[in-house]
């Protein structure tokens, strides 16, 4: 009888890129953060040299400015996220399913998301946008949402329940990183106090976008919320980050961004509500 060898199969051991990010830990979601701002910045200012000035004005005159403008940069580090979590082997971490169980009162969360955009739908005057700026302006928001979600609810939350961390903890760092990332805002000009605002409000839905994700224990629900905010706030107030010439109704605009408080003061009671922790990873093996 022929004698049948072989070995165990082993895990591969992890790279040094590997373990470096495996520690997690706040300062390393937020150097992640630094990392991804400063490419985002520099990707946006090539596009920007490579167009020379095209389509100056209002962006949503047309969809090639919008596209270039606004899409192509934040499609750039969408693509880039992806790679790093395949590098990581974190795919199942950022788009499995949750490891901590929501609580029925979160799902308050995606409610007060949804309503203003509603409102946004019903503002905005549809007549005075060409079809395919809509479509581009809506492609804009799903590159948006997935970047920004994958970034601070999928790497940054990996980073932070890797090293320990409670949730939360995970909850608020997580929200204050998708903060601060507006306060690049001061890039483009805009005043200080209007960016003080905007870090304040982003905290506040980020927080809404962590209660989401827990609550339907999925982070692609917080991705499909965070793509219908933006393009549907962008067309009904007719700019980005700013009233323009097809802003639609005042009215329904206006009580679309009460929920702005909404989001912050929710924010401040999850911070007493929410609780958990998930427990750290097996480390992975050395050898082989």
């Amino acid at each position: 009888m022929a004698e049948v060898t072989g070995s165990i199969e082993q895990a591969s051991p992890r790279s040094g890129w590997q373990r470096f990010w495996d520690r997690g830990g706040w300062w390393r979601a937020f150097l992640f953060a630094v990392l991804y701002i400063a490419v985002y910045l520099g990707v946006g200012l090539l596009v920007g040299l490579l167009r020379d000035g095209a389509d100056d004005g209002d962006v949503l005159e047309s969809s090639g400015a919008v596209f270039f403008d606004l899409l192509l940069p934040i499609l750039v580090m969408g693509l880039l996220l992806v790679a790093f979590v395949a590098t990581t082997g974190w795919r199942r971490e950022v788009f499995g399913p949750q490891p901590v169980a929501g609580r029925p009162w979160m799902w308050g969360a995606v409610v007060l998301v949804l309503v203003p955009v509603v409102l946004h739908v019903a503002a905005t005057d549809w007549s005075s946008y060409d079809v395919t700026v809509v479509l581009t302006v809506f492609a804009l928001g799903l590159c948006i949402g997935f970047a920004e979600e994958v970034l601070t609810r999928g790497v940054a939350v990996t980073m932070l329940r890797r090293a320990g961390y409670g949730e939360k903890a995970v909850m608020v760092l997580s929200s204050l990183l998708f903060g601060l990332l507006h306060a690049t805002n001061l890039v483009s000009g805009q005043q200080v106090v209007a960016v003080a605002l905007t870090v304040v409000y982003a905290f506040g839905f980020g927080t809404m976008m962590y209660l989401s994700m827990r609550v339907t224990g999925s982070i692609v629900p917080a991705i499909l919320l965070h793509a219908a905010t933006d393009p549907t706030t962008i067309l009904a107030t007719g700019g980005v980050d700013a009233h323009g010439a097809n802003a639609g109704s005042d009215a329904l605009n206006a009580f679309a961004g009460t929920f702005s408080i909404l989001f912050v003061a929710v924010a401040v009671l999850a911070i007493f509500l929410v609780s958990g922790r998930t427990g750290k990873p097996a480390a992975a093996p050395t050898t082989s």
